[in-house]
């Protein structure tokens, strides 16, 4: 039996509609195409603050910060499939997508290890440099949480300053949709 996956893509971007989005946007077109329910997130939509290590969520397993995390973190436990993705600030993710995997991270592990399987992976955009440490350091967030990375065809990253830019980068197009579709497979894999 096929069961239906849902595949959630996360732009940690403060840019709507920015090269980030559209570089993900291609990723869930291609997991949409082998099945997959798709979901994209802007964390330009959310607030989202900064992790305070105060650990009150391994006592209650609830953060006691108040802003939109747990609408993020809510459909992160129901999909099937994560994408987190980020332009490169500076040679490193945005702070928002940092927050959010900060606080994800510490609540996954206070509701026991809710991501623990789940399928996931990184992509990044960047004008020229810092692709790799920035994928890097959103990869070690699928790791850490004990879920499963499929690969691609390259590193997900791909190239773009301007508006609309990244759409030129062919091979990271390419790189991207074919992440997607990989992404989509093994979650069906899985939950079959």
């Amino acid at each position: 039996m096929i069961h239906m996956v849902k595949i959630l893509g996360i732009v940690g971007s403060p840019r709507v509609g920015g090269n980030t989005e559209l570089f993900v946007a291609e990723a869930l077109k291609a997991a949409k195409w082998q099945g997959a329910e798709t979901e994209l997130v802007r964390l330009a939509d959310y607030e989202i603050k900064p992790c305070t290590a105060c650990l009150i969520c391994s006592e209650t397993k609830k953060c006691p910060i108040k802003d939109d995390l747990m609408k993020i973190f809510d459909k992160m436990v129901e999909a099937d499939g994560i994408i987190l993705s980020s332009p490169v600030y500076f040679s490193s993710a945005t702070p928002q997508i940092k927050a959010l995997i900060d606080r994800a991270g510490y609540l996954s592990f206070a509701k026991g290890r809710v991501f623990e399987n789940k399928v996931g992976g990184a992509m990044s955009v960047a004008r020229r440099a810092g692709h790799n440490f920035t994928f890097a350091e959103l990869l070690f967030f699928f790791l850490h949480q004990g879920m499963i990375v499929p690969g691609s065809t390259y590193w997900n990253v791909a190239c773009g300053r301007d508006k609309g830019e990244v759409m030129y980068d062919l091979e990271g197009m390419k790189t991207a949709r074919n992440f997607g579709k990989k992404l989509a497979w093994l979650a069906k894999k899985i939950k079959d």
